[in-house]
């Protein structure tokens, strides 16, 4: 593979995975492997063990090394964080519906644009979702670091408004 803008900065190849089979492989290639959490929880745990408990050193890594992706909203108040986390749970939503698109914009009442199955599906592909105030969603992190042993996390941040995602990530790094 020759990839042009980084030729001679030996960037390191990871694998992405959602799945078993992005840890197998990983695990196989001796890379390091970053799991898509934030939007496929179900499978982390054991896509986290496969991968540690078959990982096989290489050249480039003579051990593990897992990274972890969650969604992190922080905002002044928890009710504001639960408001802009409304924008990425209509998406979800809009994912099972088939219409997919732009990010919305959030709302005040999440509970009146999903029904109760749309809830729980988009619910639980969200559970790695740490919403509300600095304080509250570093410590939501620390537990995920924690239950994991991640060496890296990932965050994202789906809210509409590119100012207010851009305080989200100051708020949080100030925690």
């Amino acid at each position: 593979m020759r990839a042009t803008p980084g030729a001679g900065t030996h960037v390191p190849l990871w694998i992405l995975g959602s799945s078993l089979y992005g840890a197998q492989l990983a695990a196989m290639l001796g890379l390091p492997y970053a799991f898509a959490s934030h939007f496929a929880p179900e499978a982390l745990l054991p896509a986290l063990e496969v991968y540690r408990s078959t990982f096989k050193p290489s050249r480039q890594l003579a051990e593990s090394y897992a990274m972890v992706a969650a969604n992190a909203i922080v905002a002044e108040t928890d009710g504001e964080a639960r408001r802009l986390f409304t924008s990425v749970q209509q998406s979800f939503t809009n994912i099972h519906r088939g219409r997919r698109g732009q990010l919305p914009p959030p709302i005040d009442d999440i509970e009146s644009y999903w029904t109760p199955p749309e809830k729980a599906r988009a619910s639980a592909m969200l559970a790695r979702s740490y919403v509300g105030t600095p304080d509250a969603v570093r410590a939501g992190l620390d537990s995920f670091v924690a239950e994991t042993g991640a060496d890296e996390v990932i965050l994202a941040a789906a809210i509409h408004d590119h100012a207010t995602r851009v305080r989200s990530y100051e708020l949080l790094t100030q925690a």
